[in-house]
C-alpha cells in the first residue's frame, strides 16, 4: 500500500513544486556569497546585456506578473544592478539596462545555472533529458488548455446545519 507521502510524490502539481523550491533554495544559497537572490539571478539573466530590455518584456519572458517584477526592480535599481533609460525611438517604452555591477552578477548567475544544467545531464543522461522536456512540454499544454468546469455550490441552511 502507497502511503500518503508517496502519493504527493507520484501529483504532478507537488513534484514540480517541491522541486522547484529546492532548485530555488540552492540558487539562494549560492546566489548568497553574490549578494542575490534566485529572483534577481533569474530577471539578471532575462535582461539583454548590451541592449537592455523593454520593462514590458521581462515578466513574460519570466511567467511572472509585473506587478511582482516591479518590487524585484525596484530593490535591484537600489542595489545598483539595473538603470531604466527611455528607449530612443519610442519614448513610451522604458528600457531595463544593466550597470556594470549588474552584468557581473549577470555572469555569476549565468555560470550557476550552467553547471547546474550539466550536473543534472551528466546524471540523468541525454536521452532522459529530452523524455523530460517533452513531458514538461505536454504538461504546460494541459495547463494552457485546462479550464475549470463551471459548478454552483448550494448552502441552504439544511447542508449548513451539517
Amino acid at each position: 500500500m502507497i502511503d500518503k507521502q508517496d502519493k504527493r510524490k507520484y501529483s504532478v502539481d507537488f513534484s514540480v513544486k517541491a522541486t522547484w523550491l529546492a532548485i530555488a533554495k540552492m540558487y539562494n544559497a549560492l546566489g548568497a556569497a553574490y549578494g542575490i537572490t534566485h529572483s534577481i539571478g533569474f530577471v539578471l539573466l532575462n535582461i539583454d546585456k548590451d541592449n537592455g530590455t523593454p520593462a514590458t518584456k521581462i515578466a513574460p519572458l519570466m511567467g511572472m506578473e509585473a506587478r511582482s517584477l516591479s518590487r524585484i526592480l525596484k530593490a535591484m535599481e537600489e542595489e545598483g544592478l539595473i538603470y531604466r533609460k527611455q528607449d530612443e525611438k519610442d519614448r513610451r517604452k522604458v528600457m531595463i539596462c544593466l550597470t556594470e555591477e549588474g552584468r557581473t552578477k549577470r555572469e555569476a548567475s549565468k555560470q550557476v545555472v550552467k553547471e547546474f544544467n550539466k550536473r543534472v545531464r551528466d546524471i540523468v543522461g541525454e536521452e532522459k533529458m529530452q523524455i523530460f522536456f517533452e513531458v514538461i512540454d505536454k504538461i504546460h499544454e494541459v495547463v494552457d488548455a485546462y479550464k475549470l468546469p463551471e459548478f454552483s455550490i448550494n448552502l441552504d441552511e439544511q447542508t449548513l446545519a451539517i
